[in-house]
């Protein structure tokens, strides 16, 4: 089994990823002192009020309340949960997400990818030494591949015949088991199992890290299918993939736009010429997830399509799944060849640069809605402005509060000659299911208990743990949060480099988390100087000292006026009894 992600790698992420650097890859900030500042991604708002701090390593809405670590800033921007956000930035640093040994964190799928890996460099030697193998090697040169563009997409060949992979891979049950959960063999028929992928050129489909995650196999000759894709295995989801994007990652230092194309073939020529962003979906539509994926690379995607009627079909199927997903700073356009045509075959026509005039000239998500909604009704008539207008409602409802959804309402009222409150469609005015702006507090500030105090100075300064002469017995107070500060600083105890984001994290997992960044959302408010927070938290810890003093106190009391208290227990309640009276003393004498 695959054990739990350590806390050590944790602490290592956040260190070694910037939270600025993250977030301005998707939001746009902006320098305001020593802090970044944007309009909040996760509410409508026009006064910049989302804050990224660089020395704190993290965010904080003062409008709508969202804060958290680069970790919790993927997992709500991105949608992602923990743990592909945390190989989400593990990638981004370049670092190998280790696990600990043992637990029950879920299965290890180690020994797939390795399997898988074995065949991507099986049918890579075929490729380069099986005899029949000259077919597929005068296919490739046809289509204008070159032997280094093929060897960085790892493509390789699957000779005819029934077992070759078994034989190669398969002489042992367990080897037998693997390549039939990575679906490389098929189920067993009659006690036999048979190779998948059969005389087919083939294109291993590699995940963020690299990984061989499933193939794609095009036939050579007539036989159908013409390509064939693994099937979905534990490892491998179609629905999510998408093939090249780690070639591109890898290829490009920054990617300022992906292109959504249809097969594994337009994919490697487009490369072979120099364009470098292309993707591929695996025989399915582009789904939600895929553009999640797509703009967590880039904010820039461009879907291309043949220019028929199924290509505009499948185009405005594109548009729709992209509107939830238009948030400020995203764009979205759409290319559509000369019917015909794809990019393989109109790349090689062409060349680079032609093509790349294609891509710069590419329709708009915003022209691609209204162009086509004008084109289906009589825009010089009243009636067809109105029912041009209905149509487009419910579209528009479909995109995120923010800017582009402002101007493509604004866009519309200018289309069909009515202002937006006419139509019933002023963006303002609109219920969006994004979170809503927290209300001003009212009044005076509300008394702190001691130890949230406590913890929300610790926050602001982890070091405080380390102060020497700390006041002792306060955490034999039983009361509510008395664990979680004991737990604090013995984290910071043993661990002095801590900062408070990477101490965060390390409850995302526990009960207490909701609580803790609450806490540290609100640390921001404290007005106490840096100078005078050391003097604050022993003061806090003391009067925690003096709650525990009076819980213990009353304790003896009750049990020294029913007769049950030891002798021992007597003459503690007088020393308590001695201490308070000389701590009430002290308290008079500094008013």
């Amino acid at each position: 089994m695959a054990g739990k992600i350590p806390a050590h790698f944790i602490d290592e992420l956040l260190n070694r990823v910037d939270i600025v650097d993250l977030i301005n890859s998707r939001v746009q900030l902006k320098k305001t002192g020593k802090d970044y500042q944007a309009c909040c991604p996760f509410h409508s708002e026009k006064t910049p009020s989302f804050t990224v701090s660089r020395e704190k390593q993290f965010y904080h809405c003062f409008g709508c309340g969202a804060h958290g670590t680069a970790i919790g800033f993927l997992m709500e921007y991105d949608n992602l949960g923990f743990v592909d956000s945390v190989e989400e930035l593990a990638a981004r640093a370049g670092l190998e997400v280790p696990r600990e040994a043992g637990g029950d964190s879920g299965p290890d799928y180690r020994p797939l990818y390795e399997s898988l890996d074995q065949t991507t460099r099986y049918f890579q030697w075929q490729l380069r030494k099986h005899p029949d193998a000259t077919k597929a090697v005068n296919y490739l040169k046809q289509r204008g591949l070159t032997g280094e563009i093929s060897a960085e997409f790892a493509v390789g060949y699957a000779p005819p015949g029934w077992d070759n992979l078994i034989k190669q891979q398969g002489q042992s049950e367990k080897e037998l088991e693997l390549l039939r959960k990575t679906g490389m063999i098929s189920e067993p028929e009659d006690d036999k199992c048979y190779d998948r992928f059969r005389d087919r050129i083939m294109f291993p489909i590699r995940n963020h890290r690299g990984q061989t995650i499933a193939f794609g196999g095009r036939i050579l000759g007539d036989g159908k299918p013409k390509y064939l894709n693994s099937p979905e295995t534990v490892v491998f989801h179609k629905g999510k993939e998408l093939y090249g994007l780690y070639e591109a990652r890898k290829a490009l230092r920054k990617i300022e736009r992906l292109m959504v194309v249809e097969g594994y073939m337009d994919v490697v020529a487009l490369a072979q010429f120099g364009i470098r962003y292309a993707v591929a979906t695996l025989g399915t539509a582009t789904s939600a997830e895929h553009l999640e994926k797509l703009f967590r690379t880039t904010s820039e995607v461009i879907f291309c399509f043949d220019g028929d009627r199924a290509g505009r079909d499948a185009g405005w199927k594109a548009l729709e799944t992209s509107l939830p997903l238009m948030r400020d700073g995203r764009e979205a356009r759409f290319l559509f060849l000369p019917e015909g045509e794809d990019p393989d075959t109109l790349i090689r026509k062409e060349g680079q640069e032609q093509f790349e005039q294609r891509i710069a000239q590419s329709t708009p998500l915003s022209s691609f809605l209204f162009d086509k909604l004008e084109s289906e009704v009589d825009m010089q008539s009243l009636g067809g402005r109105a029912k041009m207008a209905e149509q487009a409602k419910p579209l528009l409802a479909k995109l995120p509060a923010g800017l582009f959804r402002e101007m493509m309402h604004k866009r519309l009222s200018e289309h069909v000659g009515l202002t937006q409150g006419q139509l019933g469609t002023t963006p303002m005015q609109e219920k969006s299911g994004k979170r809503q702006p927290l209300r001003k507090r009212q009044g005076a500030q509300q008394t702190v208990s001691p130890i949230r105090r406590a913890i929300t100075l610790f926050l602001l300064k982890p070091e405080l743990a380390l102060l020497t002469e700390l006041p002792t017995g306060w955490h034999n107070l039983r009361a509510p949060g008395i664990n979680l500060l004991r737990q604090l600083l013995e984290i910071v105890q043993i661990q002095p480099n801590l900062k408070a984001a990477q101490i965060i994290e390390r409850w995302r997992e526990e009960p207490e988390f909701p609580h803790l960044v609450k806490i540290w959302r609100t640390a921001t408010e404290l007005s106490t100087p840096e100078s005078g927070m050391d003097q604050e938290f022993r003061g806090a810890l003391q009067r925690l000292v003096e709650q525990q003093h009076e819980q213990e106190t009353s304790q003896l009391l009750e049990r020294v006026s029913t007769g049950d208290a030891s002798e021992q227990e007597k003459q503690h309640l007088r020393q308590l009894l001695s201490e308070k009276q000389k701590i009430t003393d002290s308290h008079k004498r500094s008013e």
